[in-house]
């Protein structure tokens, strides 16, 4: 008991040095007002300019998961390996006819030249029908024949094009690079990671713009039609549709502008409101600028998710302020008032938010640590607007004489909705409400059984199907018979021994093993040239078309391989495997069928590496994912249950908070599971910044519940006087930001959409945990100190 009293005065004694210290900070902020304005219109001034350079930003290395071991052997191996991991293919297709004609060609060859002067090309991997790394070989009575596909000597005759197709069929390209109709060419463009002319990261935006301009614009003027797919096209068509997210982060503020005013009912609290919300995501913009970064496709939508937590915190100061001002306060006074109340909540609840950012750090990979980055950086920005200049400002304007008499008309409702709704703090109906929640919840991982990782569609998931890379991809898979999902194993040997028989040996055992794999659907590699070689090299006899144990032999076989197939010491010869998709579950049988070879047969100097290709970086990127996901969501939940221990020094409280949380995380993985939505870049990182978000009302609601238990309330009608005032304001940021993101579903951007169906989800059912689950758990749990 002593221990109890104790522990309570120590209590008191720190609450009454904390409620000094915001006594202060109130006293310093609101008798220089004018200083304060004056900082923050430099500040916002100099951060806007700095805004202004800020350019849309995108990286290869940053999409990838650079920590991983399947990343480190291809970043290790990357000069071999470029041909086959971050590469365009580029078809040209003619819809007049077929690919054989002197005009066709002739388009061709100047659309292999336009690419091939495009800043960040690899030049020496470029290949087409026109380069001189497209060869042809056959077995002949006078032994092997080699030349390019479209010799020195075309001229464009008949005679000319019919050896053409001769060669083509001689090298094998149906199929790869020939469409199978003979109606398009492809263009393989292997790319850089690093810009030649400036050393700089190769600028995704400017290089497909570039792309867009010398190529596809140019040759559709002819008539001709040109796809483009690969990583780099996918980001170039993201950030192109950078606008398109402008367009929608604006309708969202006009959208959430007109509700709040509908709200109070008073044009200067709106426009002081939206204008700080707005100065916020501004300043946080110059901020990424000072410090060097851009905005990467997915972290520009995070301005988004700052104005509305800006609004989230804005409302509640709104809504104090009117009621000081209907109670007879002056703007000066409201305002004053205001910030004392709402200064530690407040500013714990944005460090709740920042917490749920700063968590997504833990997963390695670049563009979901700068999405943390730039949004806590945000969040850092809205504590100093939220709660030092709003304040100040509503000082100056207060509330209109139409907001007071829309005040008024609440202060003296009836609130019948809310009367019932308080009701949910009575044991029984509370122990109804927790043991549906708990139904509810049991539902919810039933259903999420069935959530994956990756991408669970064809194509590119972060656009819709009818977009034109989804199409353009569609038509590759349709008319060639090569996969876009290439996983590349590495064969590694002690240099200038790939070719010795016990190395060939074990990589064609080990191909063997992998076409029997479900999802494998063809081979790539050195030995199978090797093998083709020592055929045409003994009469074509089909007997011969095996490996050598005569090591001149295989010597003389590996002589001339394509630079795309062997390292030039002969030390790594990559093994490419065409999937049939790049689907979870398709990538996790390889890497298992690959690990599971390098276990049974350790060759000791010949190591089998994975992994390259962009199924090989993907599925690197997938098992990093799975590996981060839970870890994330513990210490979303740890962290900030530590967080709201530390402002109502409550374990009972604090999983009160929690726990309408938990339930709504469930819930959006159920949803995610039933829609066919995988856990990956898009949508991972959507469930922390929903907890973080999700947990500003709980710190309001019940931080509001304490002050009116302290004046002798019961809990219900602490509940209740809670309910007519921060209750209506967390009822409306829920409606109103979950009205704001579903505007979303209308982007032609797919994980746009994904993303504002997962943020109405989650804050609304957040809106409706705080509402109804919190205070039936607080009932329950602190029934005995709510009876004294």
């Amino acid at each position: 008991m002593n221990a109890q009293i104790k522990q309570g005065v120590a209590h008191e004694l720190k609450a009454s040095r904390l409620q000094r210290l915001v006594e202060f900070t109130e006293r310093t902020l609101f008798r220089n007002r004018l200083a304060v304005l004056a900082v923050f219109l430099l500040a916002a001034l100099a951060l806007g300019f700095s805004a202004l350079s800020l350019r849309p930003d995108a990286s290869f290395t940053r999409m990838i998961p650079t920590g991983h071991p399947f990343i480190a052997n291809y970043l290790k191996f990357e000069d071999v390996l470029r041909p086959q991991s971050n590469v365009l293919r580029v078809l040209v297709e003619n819809p007049k006819g077929d690919i054989l004609s002197r005009e066709f060609l002739e388009t061709l060859r100047e659309a292999t030249d336009r690419i091939f002067y495009i800043p960040g090309v690899d030049r020496g991997n470029l290949k087409s029908l026109w380069t001189p790394n497209a060869m042809w070989a056959e077995v002949t009575t006078e032994g092997l024949r080699a030349g390019r596909v479209i010799p020195d000597t075309y001229d464009g005759s008949p005679e000319a094009l019919a050896q053409v197709r001769q060669n083509i069929q001689r090298a094998d390209m149906i199929g790869s690079f020939v469409a199978n109709d003979f109606r398009s060419a492809m263009i393989r463009v292997p790319l850089l990671e690093k810009d030649p002319e400036t050393g700089n990261p190769l600028d995704y935006g400017a290089f497909t713009q570039a792309l867009e301009r010398e190529v596809r614009e140019h040759f559709a003027a002819q008539g001709v039609n040109i796809r483009v797919v690969g990583f780099a096209q996918i980001i170039g068509d993201l950030l192109a549709a950078a606008s398109d997210i402008a367009l929608f982060f604006a309708i969202t503020v006009g959208l959430i502008s007109t509700m709040l005013y509908l709200y109070c009912r008073c044009w200067r609290s709106t426009a002081v409101t939206v204008l700080t919300c707005l100065l916020t995501v501004v300043c946080q913009l110059g901020l990424l600028s000072l410090l060097g970064y851009g905005l990467d496709p997915y972290s520009i939508l995070v301005p988004f998710l700052i104005f509305a937590i800006g609004i989230s915190h804005a409302v509640q100061n709104i809504n104090l302020m009117m009621s000081e001002m209907g109670n007879g306060a002056t703007p000066l006074q409201a305002s004053r008032r205001t910030f004392n109340a709402l200064f530690i909540p407040g500013t714990t609840a944005l460090l709740a938010d920042a917490v749920g950012f700063i968590t997504l750090l833990v997963i390695d990979i670049g563009v979901i640590q700068q999405l943390a980055i730039t949004a806590s950086i945000g969040v850092f920005v809205a504590i100093f607007t939220k709660m030092f200049l709003l304040p100040v400002l509503m000082s100056y304007v207060g509330v209109s004489p139409r907001g007071l008499r829309q005040q008024h008309r609440r202060a003296n409702s009836s609130w019948p909705i809310f009367r019932r709704l308080a009701a949910v703090v009575e044991p029984r109906n509370a122990i109804a409400l927790v043991l549906g929640s708990l139904l509810l919840l049991g539902i919810g991982y039933q259903a999420r059984q069935g959530l994956k990782i990756g991408d669970l569609d064809a194509g590119a998931p972060e656009f819709r199907p009818e977009a034109r890379y989804n199409q353009d991809n569609a038509y590759l898979l349709e008319h060639y018979t090569t996969s876009t999902d290439v996983y590349v194993v590495l064969f590694n040997t002690p240099p200038e021994q790939c070719a010795r028989f016990a190395a060939a040996d074990l990589a064609n055992q080990f191909e063997q093993r992998m076409l029997e794999v479900e999802g494998v659907e063809s081979v790539q590699s050195l030995y199978g040239e090797i093998r083709f070689n020592i055929l045409a090299r003994n009469e074509g006899n089909p007997k011969w078309a095996e490996l050598s144990r005569d090591q001149y032999v295989m010597n003389n076989a590996r002589a001339g391989a394509s630079s795309e197939l062997v390292a030039p010491d002969c030390s790594v010869a990559p093994i490419s495997l065409y999937l049939a998709d790049h689907k979870a579950e398709t990538l996790s049988r390889v890497v298992a069928a690959v690990e599971s070879f390098s276990r049974q047969y350790d060759g000791g100097d010949y190591q089998i590496l994975q992994a390259a290709g962009n199924a090989g970086i993907e599925a690197a990127t997938n098992i990093i994912i799975e590996q981060s996901e839970k870890r994330m969501l513990i210490l979303v939940f740890v962290i900030i249950s530590l967080v709201v221990w530390w402002e109502f020094k409550s374990l009972k409280v604090t999983f009160a908070l929690m726990a309408p949380l938990y339930l709504s995380t469930v819930l959006c993985e159920a949803v995610m599971a039933q829609m066919g939505l995988g856990v990956k870049i898009a949508t991972l990182p959507v469930i922390a910044l929903g907890v973080g978000i999700g947990v500003d009302y709980g710190i309001y609601l019940y931080s509001r519940v304490e002050g009116f238990l302290h004046q002798g309330l019961k809990f219900r009608e602490a509940f209740f006087e809670t309910l007519k005032t921060t209750g209506t304001s967390v009822a409306f940021t829920g409606i109103t930001l979950a009205l704001g993101v579903a505007t979303w579903a209308f982007s032609a951007l797919k994980f746009q959409a994904d993303m504002g169906l997962l943020l109405v989800l989650l804050f609304i059912w957040n809106m409706i945990g705080a509402l109804l689950l919190l205070p039936a758990l607080a009932a329950i749990l602190m029934s005995k100190e709510l009876s004294h």
